[in-house]
């Protein structure tokens, strides 16, 4: 009887000092990278879901946020959530639109007078589409934040018709859309990383950039752009994915805290984007940039090519919908 007790008790003693090991095995740490400044509401809003989620597990999710590029740029970072070899990324609409053709949809030029006008079809049956085309591809689609409407700086001149634009040579980010309404506007573009684009505009590699307010003063490229002009002539999204790899691996329960954490740094980066404009604006015309405002009726009329180019092409159905969609707001 004292052998069976002491073999029970030694069974339980070994149970016992498993359990930490255990828990520990069940503990999650997720790595999300993304390419903007630690003052971006995106990072903001990436830090958010950090906290809401660890809270919302008991600290059994852990999320490690790797801003400025630190885990490469917008398009190496989606090929690694294709592979699993990194967890979620807050991205880019055109570094996506590489993987997920459809997301170019919302790029086209002078279609929406304000994020919001954008995100009422994005959290609707437009976005719902969006979301299934991105798992086809191993990508979660767990919300669309505001990257901005897109603005126009240089170094050469101020910009307020479109013969301005002509012989500019424009840094672009590594998307279709904007390559084409650059072209269109009869300026030069360039591809050049996000990272390396404020030493490419110092040394005169590029003239100029367009970006949102939010970039623009976050990386402090007033330093070495002093003409602004007020284009907005492109929303983009800020796709927060996560690789369908990760996404597996999570239990039901987990799963729904992701969304749920997920809801709440959407609610707040758009909420932290849609204050920061005015701000934003006046702030840049106190540390000396110039700000012009262009014909839009101009530009409007010398970028619809881009717009006909994208209806008729291999994604011209979703581009209709979504251009339809747009205009009836």
């Amino acid at each position: 009887m004292q052998r069976q007790t002491f073999t029970r008790t030694l069974a339980a003693m070994a149970v016992s000092a498993l359990l930490p090991l255990a828990a520990q095995a069940q503990a999650t740490k997720i790595t999300l990278g993304h390419g903007a400044a630690p003052e971006n509401p995106r990072h903001v809003a990436s830090m958010k879901f950090a906290e809401v989620l660890k809270a919302k597990t008991g600290g059994r999710i852990e999320v490690q946020v790797a801003p400025s590029a630190q885990l490469g740029d917008d398009a190496a970072m989606v090929t690694a959530l294709r592979t699993g070899a990194l967890d979620m990324s807050a991205n880019s609409q055109g570094a996506v639109s590489a993987a997920v053709p459809e997301y170019a949809a919302f790029g086209m030029p002078f279609m929406f007078s304000s994020a919001a006008d954008a995100f009422k079809l994005l959290d609707g049956p437009l976005g719902k589409e969006l979301a299934d085309r991105s798992a086809e591809k191993g990508l979660v689609l767990l919300g669309t934040w505001d990257n901005g409407i897109r603005q126009m700086t240089n170094s050469k001149r101020p910009i307020t018709k479109v013969e301005d634009m002509k012989g500019l040579k424009m840094r672009v980010p590594p998307d279709a859309t904007l390559v084409d309404i650059t072209k269109a506007l009869g300026a030069e573009a360039q591809q050049i990383r996000f990272a390396e684009l404020y030493v490419a505009l110092q040394q005169g590699v590029v003239d100029g950039q367009e970006n949102p307010l939010v970039n623009i003063h976050a990386s402090k490229l007033y330093e070495v752009q002093k003409h602004l002009a007020i284009t907005n002539h492109q929303f983009q999204m800020t796709p927060l994915l996560m690789s369908k790899r990760s996404w597996d691996k999570l239990s039901d329960a987990d799963k729904k805290a992701v969304q749920e954490a997920a809801a709440e740094a959407t609610a707040l980066q758009r909420k932290l984007s849609q204050e920061a404009d005015e701000k934003l604006l006046a702030d840049l015309k106190a540390k000396g940039v110039q700000v012009s405002t262009p014909d839009k009726a101009a530009f409007e009329k010398a970028t619809a090519e881009v717009t006909d180019k994208w209806a008729s092409g291999p994604i011209g159905p979703y581009v209709k919908k979504v251009v339809a969609a747009a205009r009836a707001k």
